[in-house]
């Protein structure tokens, strides 16, 4: 089999390339948060007839709802849009508000069917936004603790915890890019369901490398090549097959629940395919290949030329 361990360089390059673009993207645009992350309303009503964001934006601006974002339902079957998904502010069933809004959207736009009507208040949504963070920095940690101890006997321990997470923390940039792209491009937002799958991306992410991590323990106990980055590169010819069609069995169920499950697990599902997919990518051409670039001190010139950059070298002493 070809030597994958020396061609680590490429597999930072496909990364970076991969990420690079999402992770633009995050900055400039950020993540198209839900209610349950904005506090707010989610109203969704479905009309007679069909309808403009024009004719819908323009009743909810007269009663002061100028922040209102209206979004026809997307209709591949070309037909008619007339569900119309609206996102104000807290706006409570049943209030005076929330009828006067009602009443002049039958009297301009025309009579509907209410499909939808879910609220979060802001400290409701700050308090989810805060727990979502607090899950995946725990996650994080443990997944350190654990790798760290469970490789105990190796050379260097926690190198293994922190190649886990580097991986770990790819995939998660992976799929914050992607779905910050698609927030921005087609509206996709994401919600407390999203950070499910994170989670869930994380786990399988980490499950998948310590399987390398684990092989690569085992091949260096028994010396079955002279050098660290041969024996990671004989641990992967070991774990590729295995690791790929693990994989590989996941993604098809995935895609069979997003071509035909329901609609509100759609973004959910398509998450976990992106994060199945990087995490045994970075588990196989990232986490063991930064063993190696650690192990060989590509790391460590690495860092030396950062820290060195732009500084003026010192003069050499003049002989007499």
């Amino acid at each position: 089999m070809e030597h994958l361990a020396s061609r680590r360089k490429l597999w930072y390059t496909i990364s970076l390339i991969i990420i690079l673009p999402g992770f633009i993207s995050l900055i400039v645009f950020g993540l198209n948060r839900g209610i349950e992350f904005t506090g707010g309303t989610l109203w969704e009503i479905e009309f007679a007839q069909p309808v403009t964001t024009e004719q819908i934006n323009n009743v909810l601006a007269a009663h002061g709802l100028d922040n209102a974002r209206v979004q026809l339902a997307d209709n591949s079957a070309g037909e008619p849009n007339r569900v119309a998904v609206i996102r104000v502010k807290e706006l409570q069933q049943g209030s005076a508000e929330k009828d006067a809004v009602a009443a002049a959207i039958t009297q301009d736009v025309g009579p509907f069917t209410e499909l939808q009507l879910s609220s979060v208040g802001s400290s409701v949504s700050r308090d989810i936004t805060r727990r979502s963070f607090f899950a995946v920095a725990i996650a994080s940690i443990g997944i350190l603790l654990y790798i760290a101890y469970a490789f105990r006997n190796t050379q260097n321990p926690l190198l293994y915890g922190i190649a886990a997470i580097v991986a770990m923390m790819h995939d998660v940039l992976v799929v914050l890019g992607i779905f910050s792209i698609l927030g921005e491009v087609r509206g996709v937002e994401i919600d407390s369901l999203f950070v499910t799958a994170l989670l869930t991306i994380i786990g399988f992410s980490v499950h998948d490398t310590i399987v390398v991590f684990d092989r690569i323990r085992e091949n260096l106990a028994r010396r079955v090549a002279p050098t660290f980055e041969e024996v990671v590169n004989y641990s992967l010819a070991q774990t590729l097959v295995r690791s790929l069609n693990t994989s590989m069995t996941v993604v098809f169920t995935l895609l069979a629940l997003y071509l035909f499950g329901g609609e509100s697990t759609k973004e959910f599902v398509l998450a976990l395919m992106i994060g199945v997919i990087s995490g045994t990518f970075s588990s196989l051409f990232n986490a063991s290949q930064l063993l190696v670039s650690w192990e060989t001190g590509e790391i460590q010139r690495l860092w030396e030329r950062i820290k060195n950059f732009g500084r003026t070298p010192a003069p050499a002493p003049s002989g007499r």
